[in-house]
Formats: structure tokens, sequence, C-alpha cells
């Protein structure tokens, strides 16, 4: 059947669908990995955006339920150049196709995304809508009304419904950057589930003995009545300074937990501290982004999902030091409070997908909780 996207300024760019049929909006932004496709679309931070995969083939491996990084789908849309219908891998349990289908995904292949891509590097993200077999003067008039993500709190659409220990560890044999003999520390880190991926709690798992999440809005007193060592804000989508419940919590827990935010939860630890957020142009959405550490000037490829950023004077005023930065556009990737005991990272660490330069993270965070060593930044 015949899609089409359609972008709010007017421009459309057609195709076939292999995903739902149902019509579907959010804002378009391009994924700039060549690998990786399961953990992209099954990565809350994606909730209410149209994903553009800027690697020409996608699906020739299927998927599996070993590669997801959530219990469902969270993306607005797919958009692919070219979908594999038969894929090849002796992992898979299923087609690409299958599983959007099953999840209600809407996806269209068959796009020029290289044009896309150049259209939205020029004129940022944009509101978006793809429609099958639809007329695409009422699918322009919808995208022109649907929301845009300023101002939504879409963590409270991904985060869990309740507390949960979470017990899994890394499958050692995909995975192996870590070594699957080593003993995790005795200890309790607790998490803020904004919308968090299972591979940030595997790795956490990996180090600690005990992990529970708690769901963004769970009140301080029931976080510290299990008596936790530390805690972890989460990843999530949308827009940091509307995540009203997560931000009360990381206010009221400041000073009195040692903490680390990744993606979402870095933000949420700056704009806690005092700090500003803002609106990137098309964002950071890839597995391929350069980050300097400042103090040794060693260089990381990390993997990134982010809309927004911290603004740096903001951040500094507030007492933090930046101890990171993107090459790519000089924006802040990384921050600590020494007095507070906070540390934030604005890409993951985790990786899944993407390279594992930035792993030893876990590892900092962890020896300045349980060794005190005060150097997780």
């Amino acid at each position: 059947m015949r899609a089409v996207l359609a972008l709010e300024d007017g421009r459309l760019f057609r195709g076939d669908s292999f995903g739902a049929g149902t019509p579907s909006y959010g804002e378009v932004v391009f994924h700039t990995g060549m690998t990786g496709y399961q953990e992209v679309i099954s990565d809350p931070s994606y909730r209410g955006q149209i994903v553009v995969m800027t690697a020409p083939l996608i699906g020739n491996c299927g998927v599996t339920p070993d590669d997801a990084e959530s219990r469902g789908l969270h993306l607005a849309g797919l958009v692919v150049r070219e979908y594999c219908q038969t894929p090849s891998s002796w992992r898979s349990r299923e087609s690409l196709g299958s599983m959007l289908r099953r999840s209600g995904v809407t996806a269209v292949t068959g796009v020029d995304t290289r044009a896309l891509t150049r259209h939205i590097r020029a004129h940022g993200a944009l509101r978006g809508g793809i429609g099958v077999e639809t007329d695409e003067a009422e699918l322009l008039a919808a995208v022109r009304n649907s929301a845009p993500l300023v101002g939504r709190d879409l963590v409270a659409e991904v985060r869990g419904p309740a507390p949960v220990d979470w017990e899994i560890r890394s499958n050692s044999r995909w995975r192996p950057f870590r070594n699957p003999h080593s003993q995790p520390s005795r200890g309790r880190i607790a998490v803020l589930d904004c919308g968090v991926k299972f591979g940030i709690l595997r790795n956490l798992r990996d180090r600690v003995d005990e992990i529970r999440v708690f769901p963004a809005g769970t009140t301080t007193e029931r976080i510290e009545a299990w008596k936790p060592d530390a805690l972890l804000l989460s990843n999530g989508p949308g827009d940091p300074a509307a995540v009203e419940s997560a931000l009360v919590t990381a206010r009221e827990l400041l000073g009195r937990l040692p903490m680390m935010g990744i993606c979402l939860g870095h933000q949420i630890l700056s704009l806690a501290l005092g700090a500003r957020t803002f609106k990137l142009k098309f964002g950071h959405h890839g597995a391929n982004h350069p980050v300097q550490h400042l103090r040794t000037g060693k260089i990381e490829i990390t993997s990134q999902n982010h809309g927004f950023a911290v603004d740096e004077e903001s951040l500094l005023r507030a007492g933090a030091e930046v101890t990171r930065r993107n090459l790519n556009d000089g924006t802040v990737e990384g921050m600590q409070h020494k007095e507070l005991g906070v540390v934030g990272y604005q890409y993951h660490p985790e990786a899944a997908p993407g390279p594992l330069d930035a792993s030893p993270i876990f590892d900092a965070f962890i020896e300045s909780v349980f060794h005190r060593s005060g150097n997780a930044g």
C-alpha cells in the first residue's frame, strides 16, 4: 500500500507501507547508526518521534527478544530507504515489519532518506505524520494541528507502573566488555525510571548486588525507605523541563544521596541544580558522536539520543563543572558537582546500540559510591 510522510512545512516524501496502517504523528528525527535498529525502535526515549534511519538497508537481521531495550515499541513511526522483507540471521524470531504491525507502529519504505535527512538538517526537526492510502491534504492539516515536543511530559507515558527489583545481568556472549567472573559490589542502587533502557539496568546489575527501579513520581520518602547507596536518573523522552515529577525528586535528594544522570536524567539533574535546558535544532541521534573528556583530552565515540541540551553558562553559575564536550557542536556532554555528589552524562554509556568507549563510566560511578573515591566525573 502507498504511504506518505508529510512534514509541517509542506514537504512530502512518498513510499510504501510496511508497518501498521493507522496514521501516526510526531517529531521527525534522523538516526545515523549503521546497526541496531531493534534497540532504536524499542528505546523509550523515542516516544513521540518518527525516526528516519540513514543506513540504506534496514531489517536484514530480523528481530529477537534478546535485543529489546524495553517491553514494547515507543516510537511514533519509522522511515527507511529500503526494507528487507526476508531477514537472514539465526537469531531472528520474526521480521521487522511483523513486529511493527503487531505493535501498531506505522512505517514507510522507499523514501529518499538522504534528501529527507538533508532537509531536517537545514530546517530543523519538524512535526510530521505518516499516512497510508490517505488524502495528503488532510494528513498535512493533521500534522500542523499536532502537538509539538516542547513542553510535553512524555515520561508519564513510558515509566513503569510500580517499583520493581532488577535481577538480569549482561549476557557475556554478546557483551564481552565486562568480565563475566567479576563479582558485583555489595550495595543498593535505586533507579528513577523516566523510560529506562534495559542496557542501563543490566550494566548496573553487573556491578551492584541490588537494583530497584522506581517510577518517576515516586516520593523521596519511599525511595529513601529502601536505604539505597545512590540514585541513578535514567534516560527518557521529551522536554526535561516538563518532567516535574522527576525534577521534584532530584531537588529533594540533592546532597542526600550520590546521584548520576544519563541523557534525560543528566538534564533533570542540571535543572535541579539551577541550570537551563534548550531545544537543539535537530538533536543528536546515532552511534557515532565524538565526545571529549576535558580533563584527560581523551575522545570517546558515543551513542546518543536527545533533542535537548544543557545550557553551559547557567550550569557553571549553578556551581557545576563541565567535564565533557561534544566535538560536533560544542554542547555539554558531561557535568559534575563534587560538593553535592552529582554527575551527569548526556550520552549513553550502555550504548545499545553503539560503541562501548563510555562503559567505564559505570565503573567510575560505582567506585565513587562504594569506595568514596569522589572521582565519578
